[in-house]
């Protein structure tokens, strides 16, 4: 029992080692210039933030045209993404009047957001980030939140 408690923390530590290597500068603007590409590409403009797993952004970039309101809710989507563990797009149904989350943003005083484009950052099972963006309409924040968090891991 002893072992496979110690192993747990072991693999645990060795994955978090490994994310560090995924937030270096490189990698980071890498990310913002792929993800910048896709929205240019689909003609949105978009903030995109990039936090670690204490939800701090390491990386944040605002696309000229962007909306104002995006840079208050691109981090806030991948601060959601860290705190829930899930993607955004997936809280929505939880959080309409009858769901099981109804009112959670009520009560976390506007520092939930529950609706698309914050995807949590998982290696080794464990989250080690987010990325949020936000801008466009909530499918075109996801896609290119999406197009964004493929090549985050691209970066290996």
């Amino acid at each position: 029992m002893v072992s496979n408690d110690l192993e747990g923390k072991v693999e645990k530590a060795l994955a978090y080692l490994k994310a560090e290597t995924y937030f270096e500068k490189d990698n980071l603007h890498r990310v913002i210039d792929v993800a910048e590409q896709k929205a240019q590409e689909i003609n949105v403009p978009v903030t995109i933030c990039i936090s670690d797993m204490s939800g701090h952004p390491r990386m944040f970039y605002h696309m000229p045209e962007a909306n104002i309101v995006s840079i208050t809710l691109a981090p806030k989507k991948a601060n959601t993404a860290i705190m829930m563990r899930r993607q955004t797009k997936d809280l929505n149904k939880d959080t309409v009047p009858g769901g099981e989350l109804y009112q959670m943003e009520t009560m976390l005083n506007g520092e939930i957001v529950t609706f698309a484009g914050g995807i949590p950052l998982m290696s080794h099972g464990q989250v080690i980030g987010a990325i949020g963006v936000s801008g466009g309409l909530v499918d075109e924040d996801q896609l290119i939140c999406e197009t964004a968090v493929k090549a985050f891991f691209e970066g290996e």
